[in-house]
């Protein structure tokens, strides 16, 4: 289990600096009017646009616009910008900000130990302003003590905050912290029951990796009996929503219940995007699990290929295909290659 960061929680509108900017420009022009004679394709100019109107803001006097020019540059990765603006702010969101910056090295060297200290500011402050900020610090903390980086390694500290930051399941809490400790529980089996408790929670609270990872839990009761209309009603809708992880094993069971046809079928639409840092960013899966799954879709694609299972046989596309799911996952698809030389899918 590798975990990523927590974004920035934002107070109020989720939507990109961008947009918030250009919406709220209206009492000097026509936004909507605007963005319709530009176009919304227009990217750059809209950017100029929006920094033009912080710049002037910022000359107003208002306390917000360097950190909201510091965001603006940091959704848009020009992150020696961003790092430039948010060390010129004291709020405690560009101070959250500058802990990602720093513990990850966007737009500078990586420093862990001085990505720490921001968070742990943030975590023991008293102010009400950081409030909203607690439980994504808390889980970024959690993270450096798993990962031992900038900070002693610890899994019972990460443990620790990571509880803290899920905060019982509440959904205003950090859903990826709940979604960790449903990974951590279930690492080696640690407790299963546990993982399933922490998936549920995270998964009711909008988390897509932990509805695959729940979809998978019921289908061979792991955590929880066997529930096999629950495993498809969870892996079908993490599939939907881009999960590839489950999209993978729905290739498995197609194969298994010698669905070959489906199972070739949906493997071929699977397997045609394999852009792993891509489908991370887009769907915030850890790019472990997406890539399992599109080692999946590749090795019973390949095996459908191989047999002429469900579609025309064609051995050099078998080839292509047993070679993709190697290098996307050899673990995998060295246990799959085992099994099937076994007799047994």
């Amino acid at each position: 289990m590798k975990p990523t960061r927590e974004p920035l929680p934002r107070e109020h509108s989720t939507e990109t600096v961008l947009r918030c900017i250009l919406r709220e420009s209206t009492s000097e022009l026509d936004s909507l009017q605007w963005l319709s004679n530009q176009g919304a394709s227009d990217h750059n100019f809209l950017f100029v646009k929006a920094e033009q109107l912080l710049e002037k803001r910022i000359k107003d006097g208002e306390p917000l616009a360097y950190f909201l020019k510091g965001q603006l540059y940091f959704e848009e990765k020009r992150y020696e910008d961003a790092l430039l603006h948010f060390e010129q702010n004291t709020d405690f969101q560009s101070m959250y900000q500058l802990g990602v910056m720093y513990y990850d090295g966007l737009g500078t060297p990586p420093n862990s130990k001085k990505g720490v200290e921001y968070m742990k500011k943030i975590l023991n402050s008293d102010s009400p302003k950081a409030q909203h900020l607690k439980f994504a610090a808390a889980y970024n903390l959690g993270r450096a003590y798993y990962e031992g980086h900038g900070t002693q390694f610890s899994e019972e500290e990460a443990e620790r905050l990571w509880l803290i930051a899920a905060d019982h399941g509440n959904p205003k809490a950090s859903v990826k912290a709940q979604s960790t400790l449903g990974m951590l529980y279930s690492a080696h089996a640690k407790d299963l029951k546990k993982a399933f408790f922490w998936h549920s929670e995270a998964c009711g609270n909008g988390s897509l990796e932990s509805q695959g990872i729940l979809g998978i839990m019921y289908l061979h009761g792991h955590g929880i009996r066997h529930n096999l209309k629950a495993a498809l009603e969870c892996l079908n809708q993490a599939s939907d929503r881009g999960n590839v992880y489950a999209k993978g094993h729905l290739v498995e069971y197609y194969y298994k219940r010698k669905c070959f046809i489906k199972a070739a079928e949906f493997a071929k639409r699977v397997t045609e995007n394999d852009n792993v840092e891509k489908i991370a960013e887009e769907t915030d899966c850890l790019p472990f699990y997406i890539s399992r799954g599109l080692a999946m879709a590749s090795f019973y694609l390949a095996r459908c290929l191989q047999l002429g299972r469900g579609i025309q046989q064609d051995l050099p596309a078998a080839k292509k295909y047993y070679s993709k799911a190697c290098r996307l996952d050899p673990a995998l698809a060295a246990d799959l290659e085992l099994t099937a030389n076994h007799g047994r899918i």
